[in-house]
């Protein structure tokens, strides 16, 4: 069934930095014909939006959690629900008997039934035929709650790994089965959805990457020796420590090498001091966030991408360097096996190993011909199954036709 109106999308935060592969994929769903409106819980700092872009998605986003903390718009909200009194007291059950555990997780519940009132109200309002959730921690609850109290189909997009550890806590089963269908971004996500969820349901588990716009790449310039590069959140389950560790090691036979740091978090205070404890100083260099354009130029001053984290789904920026024709060294955890190939578009390594992580960057180091290969490769394998248009248009034939076909992504004419 082709939705008959706008599509509404909704996540945590949107947009930021850290997740502009939705805004790539908003971008590519309009420019498909489709009309796309954006949603988000909380608003995202100014600081965390990059390029102009993003500045005008945000001033063009619905914000829910100021609404439903304004008295008279959630009483509004309410009172339009309860002219639809099955739907809505159905949906409060919802709420409560997907709780979390405990006195918190019922009162966080209900906060965000609150946020589905405003949600519905807006959809309504709107005219909007479907809502599509990235990032089902939450967000998939307020989405999965709108759902019920307006009657307008929801999917969302399954990313992990985060809540592969906690799916009781965040009800995946049960937003798997109230949803039209869920866009898994990588085979190991759709089998933790499979794992989590009634056989009954695995219909609707079809995998749909997250992309990249290859074209931003086109003109890489040969890789320069001893520059590498990380991009990520500067949080614990980036593995940064080891990076730097690691780096440390792998200078004493190469002194030449050199770290740039691109992003920022929680632990970067912690991690310019690990960096001068290890004698980085001058040797490592912190940009914080950089918007898309400023990280492609980046990359076309690098050698090699580093990413060395604890979990992962199928992380973007590897799809970036690898479009960017520049060879990757990455842990082998999640989805990642999916996008590298070890030895042919990358180097993978154990997560939370010094040594091994020290000997992929010395073995690319100074060797600019495996280098190279490494990038064409790369390029290849994202321009295969990583391009933002493409995963887009599959997402469009979900939307338009729903569950039925493929699971795994068939070749677009």
């Amino acid at each position: 069934m082709k939705p008959s109106g706008p599509l509404m999308w909704l996540t945590g935060e949107y947009p930021r930095a850290t997740d502009t592969f939705i805004q790539r994929e908003v971008v590519a769903l309009r420019r498909l014909g489709l009309t796309v409106e954006t949603a988000s819980v909380r608003r995202t700092d100014a600081a965390h939006h990059v390029g102009p872009e993003q500045r005008a998605e945000a001033a063009a986003t619905f914000h829910l959690l100021e609404r439903a903390l304004n008295p008279l718009a959630i009483t509004r909200a309410k009172l339009r629900a309860l002219r639809r009194p099955r739907r809505f007291l159905a949906a409060l059950a919802l709420a409560w008997r997907t709780a979390p555990k405990g006195l918190r997780g019922r009162l966080y519940n209900m906060i965000y039934f609150g946020e589905a009132l405003v949600l519905a109200q807006r959809m309504e309002a709107r005219g909007i035929a479907h809502l599509h959730n990235h990032i089902a921690k939450s967000s998939g609850t307020v989405a999965m709650l709108a759902s019920e109290i307006s009657g307008i189909p929801h999917s969302f997009t399954l990313h992990g790994p985060d809540i592969f550890f906690a799916p009781d806590h965040w009800a995946l089963g049960e937003k798997i089965a109230r949803a039209r269908f869920v866009a898994c971004i990588s085979d190991f996500a759709r089998a933790q959805a499979m794992l989590f969820s009634d056989p009954a349901h695995w219909h609707k588990l079809h995998v749909v990457h997250c992309g990249v716009d290859p074209a931003l790449y086109d003109d890489a310039p040969p890789t320069p020796d001893d520059r590498l590069l990380f991009v990520g959140r500067l949080a614990a389950v980036k593995g940064v420590p080891v990076l730097l560790r690691a780096l440390a090691r792998a200078r004493e036979n190469r002194p030449a090498l050199m770290l740039d740091l691109v992003g920022d978090g929680e632990e970067r205070a912690m991690l310019e001091r690990l960096a001068g404890e290890l004698g980085l100083d001058g040797t490592v260099r912190f940009h914080g966030y950089l918007g898309q354009a400023e990280v492609a130029r980046m990359l076309g001053t690098t050698s090699a991408l580093v990413l060395p984290s604890f979990a992962e789904g199928v992380p973007v920026v590897l799809m970036e360097a690898m479009a960017a024709a520049r060879p990757v060294i990455a842990t082998r955890v999640g989805g990642v096996a999916e996008l590298v190939e070890d030895g042919v578009s990358g180097l993978l390594v154990p997560p939370g190993a010094e040594a091994p992580l020290a000997q992929a960057m010395l073995a690319l180091a100074g060797d600019a011909p495996r280098r190279a290969a490494m990038g064409a490769e790369g390029r290849a394998a994202v321009l295969a199954g990583f391009d933002a248009t493409r995963e887009a248009a599959r997402l469009a034939r979900l939307l338009r036709d729903g569950p039925g076909g493929p699971v795994r992504p068939e070749p677009l004419s």
